[in-house]
């Protein structure tokens, strides 16, 4: 189902390879911060992109993410310290008498200590090992065409169609997955109209391996980037009281025979590059031609290990 992906994150790789512009407007939506509002959760943008806008994106886009980058930096350097004072309050309640409540204090305590500072140091520069990874929920730049043009657009990797209620995520969580036997049913709103392409390095599947779930990461032994194949959505709402939401989802189809040997029973399909306009580009009248894209995919072959 590519429950993760590993992305391209550098817009300038985005450009090389498929000659997109950048659409900054969904890039200040989705980091945009109202004057005089407390914002509690930052979105999820893997920090490759964050430091790629902060180096050589648009001012008005790098300026947002350093507003986020100082909100966040604060609220993490409290937890540190918080967490700090719970760990050593617990360990000199340890001196006095062994409890239950003192050990978890400590281990929840160090554990929190840890991962703030994991991502206080990632919010400093240091590069960390899934910085160009997403998950369900994470925004993700995608490859879009409009009006002859293609643009790079950040998007949220869930899709959410036009027209369905604010809580269809929470309903259909398994919405980043587009099965291609449903093009016609589920996604009929989207297939044929609404077409994108995310580029990508390896993707990730849950599979069980000696009876225990394992991550398995796959790559193309050929070393070349993914043109996964997806459909996505702009989502208003009605009532006004929801933010706009651009979202999408890949396509996924049987599985390739090394990944079906692996355990998964779902592939993504990487497009062939030539057919990039025609994808993007889509005719509603014409879905034989759209099959006839996935069908004529790029076949690598999916080299696999187990994630880290």
């Amino acid at each position: 189902m590519c429950y993760s992906a590993q992305i391209k994150a550098e817009y300038e790789k985005y450009r090389r390879l498929t000659g997109a512009d950048m659409d900054i407007r969904t890039f200040v939506r989705t980091f945009w911060w109202k004057e005089g509002a407390q914002p509690s959760r930052r979105p999820r943008v893997p920090r490759a992109v964050e430091r790629d806008l902060l180096a050589n994106g648009p001012e008005e886009v790098a300026a947002l993410v350093r507003r986020w980058d100082a909100w966040e930096t604060d609220r993490l350097t409290r937890e540190v310290f918080a967490q700090r004072r719970r760990v050593a309050d617990a360990e000199r309640a340890l001196q006095a008498r062994d409890t239950k409540k003192a050990r978890e204090d400590v281990r929840i305590g160090s554990a929190k200590v840890a991962a703030a500072q994991r991502r206080l140091d990632a919010l400093k520069g240091r590069e960390g090992e899934d910085d160009r990874r997403i998950y369900p929920g994470s925004w993700c730049p995608v490859v879009v065409a409009e009006g002859g043009r293609r643009l790079v657009r950040l998007m949220r990797y869930q899709c959410r169609p036009a027209g369905k209620p604010a809580f269809f995520d929470r309903r259909f969580p398994g919405t980043y997955s587009a099965r291609r036997d449903s093009l016609e049913g589920f996604w009929a709103g989207l297939f044929g109209r609404r077409h994108a392409v995310m580029i990508a390095d390896r993707f990730y599947e849950n599979v069980e391996v000696d009876g225990r779930n394992r991550v398995l990461e796959f790559a193309p032994r050929t070393g070349e980037p993914m043109y996964i194949a997806c459909l996505w959505s702009e989502w208003t709402d009605p009532a006004g009281r929801e933010p706009d939401l651009l979202s999408f989802a890949a396509i996924t189809d049987d599985p390739e025979p090394e990944v079906a040997a692996a355990g998964h029973d779902r592939t993504i399909i990487n497009l062939k590059p030539e057919h990039l306009d025609a994808w993007l580009d889509p005719d509603p009248r014409d879905l034989a031609r759209l099959y006839a894209i996935l069908d004529d995919r790029q076949h690598p072959y999916y080299e696999h290990r187990i994630a880290a």
